[in-house]
């Protein structure tokens, strides 16, 4: 029997924990497994080195978004090999060649109308220029009055929008961001 496992893509932005190990492990237990079946196995992960998460820490330490995400998948590759993960590969989602698989599976929905574009209000900072993703956006919370990111309340566990925060602030550079309205892609309801 062929056995497909994809592994969860850890962000490249800080040292791989017990926590992130613990919720990997089973991948790799289970593609051990169906190897010792005599299946034919093909077990896949990599380092997610796109995101919010990595642009922090870059903005934090002063160097590029690549510059993070290569550190840390390196030191990810380095942990797996020590601890004996069996990857069959483990790659990045900054490769080329994962771009053109994106891409492809990308137009594939988009013409078979599995996606489609609505406008949403998002927070923009207009000192920055840019829509501020919500781990960018800082306040109180609507609903406890404490300290929040603007993807959730850790106080109170309350899942955020970065607009409902009460005193918001770019985490950039601390000016109020407002709504602006901007296009994103949505699941159509059939594909889900």
């Amino acid at each position: 029997m062929n056995i497909f496992i994809g592994g969860a893509w850890p962000y490249a932005n800080g040292s791989l924990h017990l926590g992130h190990i613990s919720s990997l492990l089973s991948g790799d237990i289970l593609a051990r497994y169906y190897r010792a079946k005599g299946d034919e196995v093909l077990y896949v992960s990599g380092s997610d080195c796109n995101g919010t998460p990595i642009s922090i820490r870059a903005r934090q330490e002063g160097v590029t978004p690549r510059e993070i995400a290569n550190k840390f998948h390196r030191e990810f590759c380095h942990c797996f090999e020590k601890l004996g993960f069996t990857y069959d590969l483990y790659t990045r989602t900054d490769d080329l060649h994962h771009h053109e698989i994106v891409q492809k599976i990308f137009q594939k929905l988009l013409a078979n109308n599995k996606i489609y574009k609505k406008t949403v209000e998002q927070a923009y900072c207009s000192t920055c220029t840019q829509f501020l993703p919500d781990r960018y956006v800082e306040g109180t919370c609507p609903h406890c009055g404490k300290d929040a990111r603007g993807d959730q309340c850790d106080e109170c566990a309350t899942i955020l929008d970065p607009l409902d925060l009460l005193t918001k602030r770019c985490k950039i550079c601390g000016d109020e961001p407002a709504g602006k309205d901007t296009e994103h892609f949505y699941w159509s309801e059939h594909t889900c």
